[in-house]
C-alpha cells in the first residue's frame, strides 16, 4: 500500500532530476506541450507502491503486467498518470473537459506505424524546403556564402511618434548576446544599428562603424519611450493602434562552411537580401487564398486581456507573413494524407510548432535561443520577438538539430516520444552515472504493434465532465490524477492558441472539436473574467470526487497532488475529500516542479507537491495523527529529511506547503465523522478554515519550525480524540 511502501526519498529524488530535463526521462510528453506536468516517475512509484506488494526500490526497475486493473484520472490534462497506468498494463479511464486535453493523451496513448509517419514527414520537410527554404537562407559575413542557414530573425516592436511622427524602436536594451555561450557580449548600436563584440558590457567603448558610445540600455522601459527626434515621450501599448509593427535589426544564422573554424555564434545586421526575402514572403502569403489560417477573434480573459491590450484582436495577427505562409503550406500537405494516424499525428506536430512559430516567442540572451510563447505559462508580451527558422536546422555535431523552434525540432522529438511508447525506459543514477534501463516487457498503446498474440489494452478517453461519467459503482481499482490548482494556470485560455489551428486542419472529423473554444464555464480554474472564485472551484472539485469514490472498489486508493502558496486554496480539496466519504490516509510530499523553470525561478513558488492518498476505509498509523503545531512540525522535519539531498535545498515555500498539507490531512481526520455535505459551499469552507484556526494556523508550526526557516531560502475543533494503539509501536494502526 502506498502509505507503507511509498518510497519518498527514492521518488523525489528521480522526481527531481527528471524534472530537470523532462524530456529525457519521459520523452512521451515531447508529442505536444501541456502545462504543469507532474513527473512520471512518482506516478509510476505511486502505482507500485500500492500494487507490486514488493519494496519499491525493488519493483521500479522491472517490468509489470498489472493488466487485472483499471486505473481512472478525472483530469487527465497531459496525461501522465494514464500513461504511467497504461505502461504498466492497467486499462485506463480518462476524463477532461478541455478538447485538446483529450487530443493530447489520444495521440500519446494511440499506436503509430513510426515508419509511415517518418517517410511523410520527410515528404513534408522536402516540399516545404522547395516551396519556402530560400527565405531562411542569408549570406554568411565571414565566407560570403549565400546559403548560411538563419536560426533565428530578431524583431522589435515599433511605434510612430504621436507628435512628429518618427518611427520609434521599443528596445528595452541593446544587448544581443551575453558572453555566456558565445566568447562576446554583442550590442547593437542604437545610432546605425550594427552590431559590436565587446568584453565589457558595463564598458562597452564606442560602436566600430560610427563611433557613438555603445550603451546597454534602450530607450522603452515602463510603458514609455522618449522619441530622439521631438523628445515627446510616448505611451505604449495602445490598443486602438491595432496589433504592433516589428522591424528586423539582427540574425543569429549557421554557416556549415565557416563553423569548423569559427568559434561562438555568427550574428549579422539584416542586409538588403534579408529585407528582400522577408518582402518575397509577404507578396507570396497575399498573393495565396488561406484555406487553414484561422480567423478566430481573442475573447477576453485573464490571460487574453494582456493581448487585447497590445491591439491583438485575432489570433492570426500574432503571426508575421511568412510564418503564415509556412503554416498554411503545412496544412495543405497534411490534409492531403490519407493514412489518419500518420495525418493527425501530422497535426499534432503543426499545433505544437506553432508554440514557437509567432511573433511573441523571445530570444535568450544568455542561452541563446527563442523561448516559446507559453515558457511562462501565460501571453507575455515583449518588446524583442524571435522568429524561427520555420524547416528548422538539421545536421548537429551530435546529430541533433540547431537551433530550435522549426519543423525538424518537432519531428525529431515526436519520433523520440512514440519510440518511447514501445521501448520504455527508466534512468538510474550510480554512482555518478546515468544508466538507462530498458524496461523490456512494457509499452505504451492500446496495442504495441509487435506482440505474437497481439495483446490489447482497454483505453477509455472522454472529453466530458468527470462529474457526469457514467461509471459502476466499485468499477475501479484506483484513481490517481493531478487536478487544477484552482488559477494557477488558464489552461483553456492558452490552448485555444492552438486549438482555432488544430480545429480548423482537423475538419468535421474529430467529434470532440465541436465547440468554438476550449474554455468551458466548469473548468476548475479561478478566473476573474469567467466569475470563476473559490465557491466555483469547491463545487466541481467535490462533484467529481464523490463521482470517483463512488465509482471506487471499497478502500482502494484515490490519490491526488496537488500544492499553493495560499493555503485557502487546498480548503476545497479538504472540502472535496469529505464531501465523498474519503479519509485522507497519508500526505505526502515530492518534488514536481523545476525550480529553474522561467516561472519559478526567483518566486517565492513552492516545487514541492502534496500527495494526498484518501481511501474509503483502512488504516492510518497512529503517529501520523497528532493534535498539536509542535506535532506537525515533527512530521514535517521528518518529511524534509527524507527529501533531503544534494540536489534539492527545501524553500520557506516548500515547507510552507509541505505544512498546508499536513494540516489539510488532519482537518479532514478530525472533520470526517460530523460532515454535513448538504451545508452551502460557503458554509463547509468555512468550517474547514475554522478547524485550521482552532488547532493553529500554518504560523503557528512554523515557529517551531524557526531554526530551519531561518536558513531556508526565501525564494520558492482541536484534532478528534481517538482510541489509539500505543504510540511506542512505530506500527501502530488506527482503522477508519
Amino acid at each position: 500500500m502506498i502509505e507503507r511502501d511509498f518510497d519518498i526519498s527514492f521518488i523525489a529524488d528521480m522526481a527531481l532530476r527528471e524534472k530537470q530535463i523532462q524530456q529525457n526521462y519521459r520523452p512521451i510528453i515531447a508529442v505536444h506541450k501541456w502545462f504543469a506536468r507532474r513527473p512520471g516517475t512518482l506516478f509510476r512509484g505511486l502505482l507500485l507502491s500500492e500494487f507490486a506488494g514488493v519494496p519499491l526500490r525493488e519493483s521500479y526497475y522491472r517490468a509489470h503486467n498489472l493488466q487485472a486493473l483499471r486505473i481512472a484520472d478525472p483530469f487527465m490534462g497531459g496525461g501522465t498518470p494514464l500513461l504511467e497506468a497504461n505502461r504498466l498494463g492497467c486499462d485506463v479511464v480518462g476524463y477532461d473537459i478541455n478538447p485538446m486535453s483529450f487530443w493530447i493523451v489520444k495521440q500519446e496513448i494511440e499506436h503509430l506505424d513510426l515508419d509511415a509517419y517518418r517517410a511523410v514527414a520527410r515528404n513534408l520537410t522536402a516540399l516545404l524546403e522547395s516551396q519556402i527554404g530560400p527565405l531562411y537562407r542569408t549570406r554568411c559575413r565571414e565566407c560570403g556564402s549565400e546559403e548560411a542557414h538563419v536560426k533565428y530573425f530578431l524583431w522589435v516592436k515599433t511605434k510612430a511618434c504621436r507628435k512628429c511622427g518618427n518611427e520609434l524602436s521599443l528596445f528595452p536594451g541593446y544587448l544581443v548576446s551575453e558572453n555566456r555561450r558565445h566568447p562576446k557580449n554583442v550590442l547593437l548600436c542604437a545610432g546605425c544599428g550594427s552590431l559590436n563584440e565587446v568584453d565589457d558590457r558595463k564598458c562597452p567603448g564606442k560602436c566600430t562603424e560610427c563611433g557613438r558610445p555603445l550603451t546597454g540600455a534602450g530607450p522603452a522601459r515602463r510603458n514609455r519611450c522618449t522619441c530622439g527626434v521631438c523628445g515627446e515621450v510616448n505611451v505604449y501599448p495602445d490598443p486602438t493602434a491595432g496589433p504592433p509593427r516589428h522591424r528586423m535589426f539582427a540574425i543569429e544564422y549557421h554557416c556549415p562552411l565557416c563553423k569548423p573554424r569559427h568559434k561562438g555564434r555568427f550574428f549579422k545586421t539584416p542586409d538588403s537580401s534579408d529585407f528582400s526575402r522577408f518582402n518575397h514572403a509577404e507578396f507570396a502569403w497575399n498573393s495565396l487564398e488561406s484555406i487553414f489560417v484561422p480567423n478566430e477573434e481573442i475573447p477576453r480573459g485573464d490571460e487574453t486581456d494582456r493581448l487585447l491590450r497590445w491591439g491583438y484582436e485575432h489570433y492570426r495577427q500574432m503571426f508575421n507573413s511568412r510564418q503564415l505562409l509556412g503554416l498554411e503550406l503545412s496544412c495543405r500537405f497534411i490534409a492531403e494524407q490519407s493514412d489518419l494516424r500518420v495525418r493527425n499525428s501530422l497535426a499534432t506536430n503543426l499545433s505544437d510548432l506553432l508554440r514557437y512559430q509567432n511573433m511573441l516567442c523571445r530570444y535568450d540572451t544568455m542561452a541563446l535561443k527563442s523561448l516559446d510563447i507559453f515558457s511562462v505559462h501565460g501571453f507575455p508580451v515583449g518588446l524583442i520577438q524571435c522568429e524561427s527558422n520555420f524547416l528548422g536546422i538539421p545536421g548537429g555535431s551530435n546529430g541533433d538539430n540547431i537551433g530550435s523552434g522549426g519543423w525538424s525540432n518537432i519531428i525529431a522529438k515526436f519520433v523520440k516520444a512514440k519510440s518511447f511508447c514501445s521501448d520504455p525506459f527508466e534512468i538510474r543514477h550510480q554512482g555518478g552515472r546515468k544508466i538507462t534501463v530498458q524496461i523490456s516487457g512494457e509499452w505504451i498503446g492500446e496495442t504495441n504493434g509487435r506482440s505474437l498474440p497481439e495483446r490489447t489494452k482497454k483505453v477509455e478517453l472522454s472529453c466530458s465532465d468527470a462529474a457526469l461519467a457514467e461509471l459502476p459503482e466499485g468499477s475501479l481499482d484506483a484513481v490517481f490524477t493531478d487536478p487544477p490548482y484552482f488559477g494557477n494556470v488558464q489552461y483553456a485560455e492558452l490552448m485555444d492558441f492552438c486549438y482555432v489551428w488544430l480545429r480548423k486542419l482537423t475538419g468535421k472529423s474529430v467529434p470532440e472539436f465541436g465547440v468554438s473554444s476550449t474554455r468551458n464555464p466548469g473548468e476548475l480554474t479561478g478566473n476573474v473574467n469567467m466569475g470563476r472564485g473559490l465557491d466555483h472551484f469547491t463545487e466541481g472539485l467535490s462533484a467529481v470526487f464523490q463521482r470517483m469514490a463512488f465509482a471506487l472498489k471499497p478502500g482502494a486508493p484515490f490519490a491526488f497532488t496537488y500544492h499553493h502558496n495560499r493555503l485557502d486554496a487546498y480548503y476545497p480539496a479538504a472540502v472535496a475529500m469529505l464531501d465523498a466519504g474519503l479519509v485522507c490516509s497519508a500526505s505526502l510530499p515530492c518534488p514536481a516542479e523545476m525550480g529553474a523553470s522561467i516561472h519559478i525561478s526567483g518566486t517565492k513558488s513552492s516545487i514541492i507537491d502534496t500527495v494526498f492518498v484518501c481511501r474509503s476505509t483502512g488504516s492510518i498509523p497512529s503517529k501520523w495523527i497528532v493534535d498539536t503545531p509542535e506535532g506537525v512540525a515533527d512530521l514535517v522535519r521528518k518529511d524534509l529529511e527524507r527529501l533531503s539531498s544534494p540536489n534539492f535545498t527545501a524553500t520557506a515555500g516548500d515547507i510552507r506547503c509541505i505544512v498546508h498539507g499536513h494540516l489539510i490531512r488532519l482537518a479532514v481526520w478530525s472533520l470526517r465523522k460530523n460532515w454535513d455535505r448538504q451545508l452551502p459551499t460557503a458554509r463547509r469552507l468555512d468550517v474547514v478554515s475554522h478547524w485550521i484556526d482552532t488547532f493553529g494556523e500554518p504560523a503557528s508550526v512554523e515557529r517551531c519550525l524557526r531554526d530551519i526557516l531561518s536558513i531556508s531560502p526565501v525564494l520558492q475543533n482541536m484534532a478528534a480524540q481517538e482510541s489509539q494503539a500505543p504510540y511506542g509501536d512505530s506500527h501502530a494502526q488506527i482503522s477508519f
